[in-house]
């Protein structure tokens, strides 16, 4: 997962207390993201 995850489109949620919902989704998402880019850049960091 190199590319930062897309916000759901502002029609995608339908607010009805899905779950889980497209926005439950995307934050896991991007908390994966997220740690992904902080690993990366602690393997890059030991490296030099």
């Amino acid at each position: 997962m190199n590319e930062r995850p897309t916000p759901p489109a502002d029609n995608e949620c339908c607010e009805s207390g899905c779950s889980p919902c497209v926005w439950d989704t995307y934050y896991e998402d991007l908390h994966a993201w997220q740690a992904q880019q902080a690993s990366q850049a602690s393997a890059q960091a030991s490296d030099d």
